[in-house]
């Protein structure tokens, strides 16, 4: 981990990957601490992109950036883990569509639960008020493409 007094010259770039980082590692640490599944960063970024939703594999691809191996990968593991479903698109013997299972939901939600207690810490920590304005600027359109 990276010392605060070394955060104090880092760039925005770098200093958002290394709190990203960080984040990831406290949350994919609290759900295996408390769960048999393993459940890496790359598959609940997938899980979270079908929560509530039954998208095709196709557009998985297109909105997730992972490549699109990789992501059938993910898919593939996800389905041998009971996580997600894989059926047929109606009308459409190319296309398949996913969903989460009612494990791969319940998964999902205590995830949630997880990753709202370590928002909590960090509200702690730096304040409530910051934690809303800093999401806020995050979900600014930045533009910059």
């Amino acid at each position: 981990m990276i010392l605060n007094s070394e955060l104090q010259h880092l760039d925005l770039i770098d200093l958002l990957s290394e709190r990203h980082s960080l984040v990831r590692k406290i949350a994919e640490k609290a759900w295996n601490d408390q769960s048999e599944i393993y459940i890496s960063n790359s598959e609940w970024y997938i899980m979270a992109r079908i929560y509530k939703k039954q998208p095709t594999i196709s557009y998985v691809t297109k909105n997730v950036e992972i490549s699109r191996q990789a992501i059938h990968k993910f898919i593939q593991k996800l389905s041998d883990k009971g996580l997600v479903e894989i059926n047929n698109v109606e009308n459409n013997k190319k296309e398949k569509c996913i969903q989460l299972t009612a494990l791969g939901k319940d998964c999902y939600e205590k995830n949630a639960t997880l990753k709202a207690q370590l928002e909590q810490k960090i509200a702690e920590k730096m304040g409530t008020e910051q934690v809303r304005m800093l999401k806020d600027l995050l979900k600014l359109e930045w533009d910059i493409n």
